[in-house]
């Protein structure tokens, strides 16, 4: 029983695997725009797998402090999920006519 807890716990903590992830997935990360998404399609495409989330500073746009922002929301391994879900620190607002 701890073990199903855990399990979804654990799945609720999900980021969105920068490996995997499509453009509009990368696009839901918090200051990552379709420029940094396809930067980052581009890189792995051309690099390979990123095999720690600090990689992601290896492509350009994204320095230091942007990854500081984003380290909670990513991963390399895992399936993705928004990441709105997983973390506290940022929540996309909804446009108002989608809120109708």
């Amino acid at each position: 029983m701890i073990l199903i807890l855990l399990f979804g716990m654990a799945s609720a903590w999900a980021a969105v695997n920068i490996n995997t992830a499509s453009i509009q997935q990368l696009q839901s990360l918090p200051y990552i725009g379709a420029v940094k998404a396809q930067a980052i399609v581009d890189y792995r495409n051309t690099h390979g797998s990123f095999h720690s989330t600090k990689d992601i500073m290896r492509v350009k746009g994204i320095g230091k402090a942007t990854y500081e922002k984003l380290q909670n929301d990513i991963s390399v391994s895992g399936e993705s999920v928004n990441p709105a879900v997983s973390s506290s620190k940022y929540r996309r607002a909804l446009p108002a006519t989608a809120a109708r």
